[in-house]
């Protein structure tokens, strides 16, 4: 089972509507030990293998309204990202309900929705409508994405010519100018450079101070009392299944 303590750091102000409503959700991961070593031999593996039932959630109930800014923390395996992946609908739940309202930008994973053979123009606009976007939209502040991940000539470059920072800086820019209702950040983000850094930063910042809801992970606990105004712990009780 897993225990979630919660702790006001300090009262928000003009609070929305129910944003997003978990009731019962949980997540099991079945862990394999054994490797099959011919292809023969995958069906005797899968059905006689040593197996292992984890379950990183268990009937996690939580409610976020609109305009709040949670932070989470715990141990390691507490099931934090794990949690940020469930309501970003990267991950289904293995029990229990989830309902969200509003666009949700999760900078979990950066490079999801891009094609390494499209070019990062061509990125931009796929990448844009996975997470929401019209078309109409994305067009309107091609320039901007453009200009904020300092890409520069590569925009017309196939994805597979950029390095790993380049992918992340262009992730990055679409997900912030798509204005999300709820933002789900996962520890701290490293981009590369400095500037970028210092520039992603900011970004975040204004997010955090305007309406926007916000839903952070990082084992840095300071970090997160400073920039959010209530704060989860953590905590996987459950014990493992063999």
């Amino acid at each position: 089972m897993t225990t979630l303590k919660e702790e006001i750091i300090r009262k928000s102000k003009n609070l929305g509507e129910v944003v997003i409503n978990l009731k019962g959700v949980g997540k099991k991961y079945i862990v394999h030990h054994e490797k099959p070593t011919l292809a023969e031999d995958v069906g005797r593996v899968l059905r006689f293998q040593p197996r292992e039932e984890y379950w990183a959630l268990q009937d996690v109930n939580l409610q976020i309204r609109k305009g709040e800014k949670v932070g989470f923390h715990g141990p390691n395996g507490a099931g934090k990202t794990t949690l940020l992946k469930i309501i970003a609908g990267i991950s289904a739940p293995t029990t229990g309900k989830v309902k969200t309202k509003g666009r949700i930008i999760s900078l979990i994973d950066l490079e999801a929705g891009f094609h390494p053979d499209l070019t990062g123009q061509e990125n931009i606009f796929l990448n844009g409508l996975v997470i929401g976007m019209s078309r109409e939209e994305t067009k309107a502040k091609f320039a901007q994405i453009v200009d904020f991940a300092g890409i520069g000539d590569f925009i017309t470059a196939p994805l597979y010519t950029y390095s790993s920072g380049m992918k992340l800086r262009l992730g990055f820019s679409v997900a912030v100018h798509a204005e999300p209702d709820i933002l789900l950040l996962d520890e701290v983000m490293n981009m590369g450079d400095e500037k970028f850094r210092k520039k992603s930063e900011k970004t975040i910042q204004d997010m955090i101070e305007n309406e926007t809801t916000v839903l952070m992970v990082s084992q840095w606990r300071d970090f997160l009392k400073k920039n959010c105004n209530k704060l989860i712990e953590l905590e996987n009780l459950s014990s493992n299944n063999t």
